[in-house]
């Protein structure tokens, strides 16, 4: 593992940026700022490097960072009811900041904008982050460490821990966007994607989950078979109607706090194929839909679908729906997690 610097904040501050390698010439560079996944190289079937994250060339682009490019979502990701829960009959209120919801915790003082404390691996890094006691509108005095790590059998490992000393919600995430044609290689229609899920959350025009679990039956949700994404994401369909293609969490199969295979994913020409592993019950499959016209890395164009998400999660607004897993987490229980993204 090395470093180097990733150029300085507005205020002035040094981030870093943390390379982890790998014998086959992988390499994953995650930032101190945010905890935020800046690069991923992998290699094509002719051996050539290619960078498979949406992302910045220094600090400055991730200050800013309107559409999540790689960010590391804590202590909540997705949508929460309203911006308001209630834990041990207290009820504590958020910020509004997607319409009368809370999105992502906060997008300006949320774990992808804060500078990370870091402790340096042989090929991992861990990044450690506190929050005290109503910070963001969340109770307890909070600790969120997050190691990246990076094997010979070309995983990506991102084990999450959480920590509180008062019952909070902790579900975190990590919000990278892939394309496996290279980051700079247009939409991501034409790849494929095998969701192993049976059933999703359908959500209202806000994203927000009614608390049903439906099945994906004869729907254009179904993705248990490999799918062109192109194919089915513009479907006159009312819950792709809503999010204008996909952005939905489903609740992937099997489910029993183990990590198993949850999706697959590959590029046109199958010469770049991304498995994903979790844990957790379920994984926000985002298409992009909304991403705002920007320049990313080495001058690449972003916008509408040049990135997809598999942001494995527990579901949306949970904290407020009894029928969903639980999120809350304190003194007598921390939170703990792993999601592996291997190229094979």
């Amino acid at each position: 593992m090395t470093k180097r610097s990733f150029g300085k904040t507005k205020e002035g501050r040094e981030v870093f940026l943390y390379t982890l390698t790998n014998n086959k010439g992988v390499k994953a560079e995650i930032t101190n700022y945010g905890a935020n996944l800046v690069n991923l190289v992998v290699l094509d079937g002719e051996g050539k490097e290619r960078d498979v994250v949406l992302g910045f060339d220094d600090v400055s682009g991730y200050e800013s960072n309107p559409s999540f490019f790689g960010a590391l979502i804590a202590p909540s990701a997705n949508r929460i009811a309203k911006a308001c829960f209630t834990i041990d009959g207290k009820t504590y209120e958020l910020k509004k900041n997607n319409g009368p919801n809370n999105l992502h915790s906060d997008e300006e003082l949320g774990s992808h904008k804060r500078i990370w404390d870091v402790k340096e691996g042989e090929n991992e890094v861990t990044f450690i982050l506190k929050y005290k006691d109503g910070e963001l509108g969340f109770p307890g005095n909070r600790e969120f460490q997050v190691t990246y790590s990076l094997n010979e059998e070309n995983e990506l490992k991102i084990s999450y821990k959480g920590t509180s000393d008062k019952n909070t919600v902790i579900n975190p995430t990590n919000h990278s966007y892939f394309n496996l044609k290279g980051h700079d290689q247009g939409k991501i229609e034409d790849h494929t994607i095998i969701l192993y899920a049976s059933n999703y959350t359908p959500a209202d025009q806000e994203s927000i989950p009614y608390g049903d679990i439906v099945s994906v039956e004869g729907t254009p949700m179904d993705l248990r078979e490999e799918t062109v994404i192109g194919d089915k994401i513009d479907s006159d369909f009312e819950q792709l109607n809503f999010a204008a293609g996909y952005d939905h969490n489903w609740v992937t199969d099997n489910y029993d706090k183990k990590v198993r295979k949850i999706a697959v994913v590959k590029s046109p020409a199958k010469d770049c194929v991304m498995e994903v592993y979790t844990d957790l019950p379920g994984v926000q499959f985002y298409a992009g839909n909304f991403i705002d016209e920007q320049k990313g890395k080495n001058g690449a164009g972003y916008t509408k679908r040049s990135g997809l998400c598999l942001e494995t999660q527990c579901y949306p607004d949970s904290i407020n729906k009894e029928n969903f897993p639980s999120v809350v987490y304190g003194p007598e229980k921390a939170f703990e997690s792993v999601t592996i993204y291997k190229f094979v």
